[in-house]
């Protein structure tokens, strides 16, 4: 096989990786099932999509104000913040939380934009389902 017949296969392998990537599970930019593994592998050691743990419950995440789940014990920085969960503000907690919010007690970020893509991807899809 010739060189140029390499380097063409290559650039079809990558486009091809770069648009199942950039679809995701459900049509969004992150993959969901994706987001899934890295949760259960980096999160639910604080959190639960159904309780407060270490960390708050996740259930209804997207459309809350900041700091408000009942019964959990925020940091007043969070409390005090005006942050409502959406996509694109939990992307930016989790790249640096203290940064976003000054103060507040999460001490793990997620400095790949693909797995913060992903986890976001998957509490988007998740918390939005109604629990049993």
């Amino acid at each position: 096989m010739h060189l140029s017949t390499k380097l063409v296969y290559a650039a079809i392998f990558l486009v091809s990786a770069n648009l199942v990537h950039a679809k995701g599970d459900k049509g969004g930019t992150g993959n969901v099932a994706r987001g899934q593994t890295l949760y259960q592998s980096r999160c639910v050691a604080c959190h639960s999509l159904e309780y407060n743990g270490v960390g708050p419950a996740h259930q209804g995440l997207l459309g809350r104000k900041a700091g408000s789940v009942p019964g959990y014990s925020y940091s007043n920085a969070l409390k005090a913040s005006s942050v409502v969960w959406t996509e694109a503000t939990l992307s930016k907690w989790l790249s640096n939380p203290e940064k976003f919010i000054p103060g507040q007690k999460m001490g793990v970020s997620v400095p790949g934009a693909r797995d913060r893509a992903d986890l976001v991807a998957y509490l988007a899809a998740e918390t939005r389902k109604p629990r049993q």
